[in-house]
């Protein structure tokens, strides 16, 4: 079976200004009371950071998430620094996070626009995962692409067809998109 994206984005949605504020009033932005789950989460990321992984929270939302994934040594992507993007929604963690690639990449499980296909940001979620280990996951994705559950069926079919040429291809996209110019 196919894995099949989610197409809805979760938008998060500005803040109305209430009647105390006059319409041309500068508004800062606001920082969100965010749950202690989140907060802990955020706070144990940046104190034991994961070996190969960066993720930082923006400052005007704390709960949008730069990513940085290094690719893992021995695989095509070893060498790369893939960007993504991680969101977590209102009624985290009762729901997974939303995240996906912005560097692009030659990958089965990941199509087009980045969205990837992975178990537990699916059917396999439960509210005892925590970012780490979503992130974990998706660099141990990299380490280990499965073209039998692909996002991507043309990267998938050619993965089938020539595993080595595929894989010269993954490294082709790896320099060419993932790695900084010196």
């Amino acid at each position: 079976m196919a894995c099949r994206a989610n197409l809805s984005r979760t938008t998060p949605t500005a803040p109305r200004l209430g009647p105390e504020l006059p319409r041309n009033a500068l508004v800062r932005p606001v920082v969100m009371a965010l749950p202690k789950r989140i907060i802990k989460e955020t706070e144990r990321l940046m104190a034991e950071p994961v070996p190969g992984i960066s993720a930082v929270p923006h400052q005007e939302n704390l709960r949008y998430f730069d990513v940085e994934i290094h690719g893992p040594s021995q695989s095509p992507y070893e060498g790369g620094i893939f960007k993504l993007e991680l969101f977590l929604p209102d009624d985290y963690p009762m729901t997974a996070p939303k995240i996906r690639f912005l560097t692009k990449i030659f990958h089965p499980n990941v199509d087009k626009l980045g969205r990837i296909c992975l178990d537990v940001l699916k059917n396999n979620w439960s509210p005892a995962l925590q970012i780490r280990t979503i992130l974990l996951s998706i660099q141990a994705l990299l380490g280990a692409p499965n073209p039998d559950d692909p996002l991507a069926p043309d990267v998938a079919k050619s993965w089938k067809e020539n595993e080595q040429a595929a894989i010269a291809t993954a490294r082709e996209w790896t320099r060419k998109y993932a790695v900084a110019e010196p």
